[in-house]
């Protein structure tokens, strides 16, 4: 337990922690990754490049300090990073490293400032904020192995075929490579697949929603072609252009909290934007499946209709619904974007919203939902990476 001398430290460094927490967080990741190299087989790299990590982390650790009195406050954001965590095979040796350099980097950045007294504080508050991580991903840790078929960390997984779906997107349909089934998971969560590419010195991660109903066999993932320049775009061009059938890849356990929840009939609105249709596709599937006579709306958006993909796969599925609205959007064509207004004529204000997409797309459809009476807990949606804040959050 933190004494409360230790909280009232760690609350009244907030502000600093606001003003400073993306310098903090740069210098934390330059040092670490000097001095323990080996955790860029880790790391996302592209995510680094780009700032994201370092912004996401300070988010985190100023939210950690405004909310020290009720960490229970933070733990749906706890769980949500500790499915990235154990997706990308983060073990509990490594929280004692994160807390050494994270110290380090908030004395480097704030000099004299950071007193011994806040420096103390701080350590004592990391310790328990590790120990939430650790404990909660054990457990999931516990559930990943012992499901049937169930592992840890990553395994090999075999690529049994491989099909365009658009212009930019690819799906790859992946078998265990030693012939075992694959374990049940939720619609809409992901798996990490790693892939060591000939040139480079580290494994490099990448998450990808699994894009169709469960099957007992195999897993689909259908990645979207980055360009070749783009650092977010390493990984899927090397699948795109060197992963072929027949070759393997190693992958983790199902992973992520944006789950369809089955056990309800009222009315769900998919909204997706480009590769954001995938979690989509595992959903509207197992709606057709499971509850075909629940109320669905599928509104994606896509560029141009060479980008659009999925579009046999979600008329197959909408067959078997009885109730069911689709249209696709081509912002590049005189359909245009799906606006507050067309949001407000299908989506059903009752029921449930499912949103993916790029972050802009999100914060579009979301904001429109929540101007005309969608609650929170009627709202849900995965953002891509890390997480970012919403605005108007």
């Amino acid at each position: 337990m933190l004494t409360q001398e230790t909280r009232d430290i760690v609350k009244s460094t907030a502000p600093v922690l606001a003003e400073h927490g993306t310098t903090i967080t740069t210098v934390f990741y330059r040092n670490l990754f000097e001095a323990h190299p080996e955790l860029l087989n880790v790391f996302n790299h592209a995510n680094q490049a780009q700032g994201r990590q370092q912004a996401t982390l300070a988010n985190a650790v100023y939210a950690a300090a405004v909310h020290i009195d009720n960490l229970e406050n933070i733990l749906p954001a706890v769980v949500q990073i500790a499915h990235k965590h154990v997706s990308l095979g983060i073990k509990p040796e490594h929280y004692p490293i994160v807390g050494e350099f994270l110290l380090k980097a908030i004395k480097e950045v704030l000099g004299d400032a950071a007193t011994d007294e806040i420096l103390s504080a701080w350590e004592a508050a990391y310790g328990v904020i590790a120990d939430a991580f650790i404990g909660v991903e054990d457990s999931m840790y516990k559930e990943a192995r012992e499901q049937d078929n169930g592992w840890n960390f990553f395994k090999p997984f075999t690529v049994v075929r491989k099909v365009q779906e658009s212009g930019s997107i690819t799906s790859f349909y992946l078998k265990p490579a030693d012939g075992s089934n694959v374990p049940d998971y939720k619609p809409g969560q992901y798996i990490s697949v790693r892939v060591l590419i000939p040139g480079e010195q580290y494994t490099m991660i990448r998450q990808y929603s699994l894009s169709q109903a469960p099957k007992p066999d195999e897993f689909r993932i259908s990645v979207k072609r980055e360009e070749t320049n783009d650092p977010n775009g390493v990984v899927s061009v090397y699948l795109h252009n060197e992963v072929n059938e027949g070759d393997t890849v190693e992958v983790s356990a199902p992973a992520g909290e944006f789950l369809l929840d089955t056990s309800v009939t009222t009315p769900v609105a998919f909204i997706s934007g480009g590769v954001g249709i995938t979690p989509m596709m595992s959903m509207l599937e197992t709606v057709a499946n499971v509850t075909p006579d629940r109320p669905v709306v599928f509104l994606h958006s896509a560029r141009n209709e060479s980008l659009a993909a999925f579009g046999k796969d979600i008329e197959k599925h909408a067959a078997a619904l009885s109730n069911i609205k689709t249209r696709t959007f081509y912002s590049g064509g005189p359909d245009g974007v799906i606006t507050g207004e067309i949001l407000k004529s299908y989506v059903d204000v009752t029921g449930d919203a499912y949103v993916c997409g790029p972050v802009p797309f999100m914060e579009a459809m979301i904001g429109e939902l929540r101007k005309f009476g969608m609650t929170e807990a009627q709202i849900h949606y995965e953002f891509f990476g890390p997480a970012l804040q919403l605005s108007n959050a």
